[in-house]
């Protein structure tokens, strides 16, 4: 089942909000955080004001006792818009209320320290406190006391609202503008990739050239890889047509000799002639058939190109050598040919096994062919400096130094020994198909005379593991 497609603009736009709502959540807790100790700083500067205001009206009386005048500004200071309530106490030396709202809960927990502040909870309702420690002299001693100013924290609690909610609208703000740029930038940056998709889709089907469009870094490894899939399609179609054209093309003769064969046949009543055109139309069948592999041959090595490395494994080419030399013996010897085996015991290659008999088997086919009667034909396996090399040489006629290059080439064919009893026909792959398997193993095929001008040597040079 195909997997549902996904729309790249709405994903990133998901990540950045998802993430921008959890740094928006991190961030106003801090920003809550420090409105509190902000408000809390404010107010108390304001309740220490008020408490040293209080502080400068203590007195002691001249009976010895601690008299307060409690101004009316250290109070006012203490109003806010929140209407807040304020409370205030003054005592004296441990134990002793001098005046204020003797019910207020002193500091928990003080440091002896001149001025301290701290909460608490005063008739059911939340409250700040300033404890301030002075003392009054009375000329000969000095008399402690302490000044307690409290406050409700309505206007505190308002104030970190108002700084926590500004900054929530703002961080809003700042996701929905940002989430709207991300739309914008998203749209503006899949241009490319929308051109992209149009010149394919406008592309004919047969139009395989790379695509030339401008994109962002981003992209360009994708439309590299998608100009190196076009380049091995475009060469596994050309390898088709071609694969396609030489069949039609090698294959039309033989079948229509076939054709003709088993027509003179079924006209002629001698039951000699009539064998003699079926026999011919026989050897027409097996050519085809001989054609056909080995195009089918050539359409898998041109296929198994980019796969060659993972199907090469070691194998030793000198016993494979000898077995197939032995195969060819009793041909050879039908020819008045002498087959055989020169070198190693046994030398390791990585290779295909199937496509290396192939090729070894088009090297002594071509060689038995062409070599003529009474000729030698010597197999080899041998090692030269760090590669493992395989030779067939024949003792024939040989080939002009001209046509050397020429017999390389696909369904070129030299001319066969006007020696040989039987005269069958080559397809003019052999040797093609030997060149590519070489190349596709890492190796190299070499024609040369085998000495004094006569016979032909083919090497095929592989690197040793």
């Amino acid at each position: 089942m195909r997997e549902a497609a996904y729309s790249l603009r709405k994903r990133l736009l998901g990540w950045l909000l998802v993430s921008t709502v959890l740094i928006g959540l991190v961030a106003l807790v801090d920003t809550y955080q420090e409105a509190v100790s902000t408000a809390n700083k404010v107010a108390d500067r304001v309740l220490s004001g008020s408490a040293l205001a209080i502080a400068e009206r203590v007195v002691v009386s001249e009976y010895g006792e601690l008299e307060v005048d409690i101004p009316y500004v250290a109070l006012e200071m203490l109003t806010s818009a929140a209407q807040d309530r304020v409370f205030y106490r003054v005592d004296g030396p441990p134990g002793q209320f001098i005046t204020g709202y003797e019910t207020l809960p002193l500091l928990e927990n003080p440091q002896n320290k001149d001025l301290e502040f701290g909460d608490g909870l005063y008739r059911g309702e939340p409250i700040r406190l300033a404890l301030l420690r002075r003392s009054a002299s009375t000329g000969v001693n000095s008399v402690p006391f302490t000044v307690t100013v409290a406050e409700t924290t309505m206007a505190r609690r308002q104030l970190t609202q108002t700084i926590l909610l500004r900054s929530a609208l703002r961080l809003l703000f700042m996701i929905i503008g940002t989430a709207l740029v991300v739309w914008i930038a998203v749209t503006y940056a899949l241009r490319p990739l929308y051109r992209l998709s149009d010149a394919i889709a406008e592309r004919n089907p047969q139009d395989l050239h790379p695509i030339s469009e401008h994109v962002p870094n981003e992209v360009q490894g994708l439309v590299e890889t998608v100009n190196s899939f076009m380049v091995r399609l475009q060469s596994a179609l050309d390898a088709l047509r071609h694969f396609t054209g030489n069949a039609s093309h090698q294959l039309r003769t033989p079948l229509a000799v076939v054709r003709t064969q088993l027509a003179l046949a079924q006209r002629n009543d001698d039951r000699q002639a009539m064998l003699e055109a079926v026999t011919q139309a026989d050897q027409a069948v097996a050519h085809a058939e001989r054609i056909l592999a080995q195009l089918l041959l050539l359409a898998k090595i041109d296929a198994s190109g980019d796969q060659a490395a993972q199907l090469l494994v070691p194998l030793d080419m000198a016993e494979m050598a000898r077995q197939i030399t032995g195969d060819y013996v009793r041909e050879a010897a039908r020819n008045n040919i002498d087959l055989g085996y020169e070198g190693e015991a046994s030398l390791i290659v990585r290779g295909d096994r199937l496509l290396l008999e192939e090729a070894l088997k088009n090297l002594i086919s071509n060689a038995l062919l062409y070599a003529g009667e009474n000729t030698a034909v010597t197999v080899r396996v041998r090692r030269q400096g760090d590669n493992v090399c395989l030779e067939v040489e024949d003792s024939g006629a040989g080939v002009a130094e001209e046509k050397l290059a020429v017999i390389r080439k696909r369904f070129a064919r030299g001319e066969v020994s006007k020696n040989t009893q039987h005269q069958p026909h080559g397809s003019g792959l052999g040797l093609s198909i030997v060149e590519e398997i070489a190349v596709l193993h890492g190796g190299n095929l070499s024609l040369r005379h085998a000495g004094q001008g006569k016979g032909l040597l083919a090497t095929i040079c592989f690197p040793h593991p």
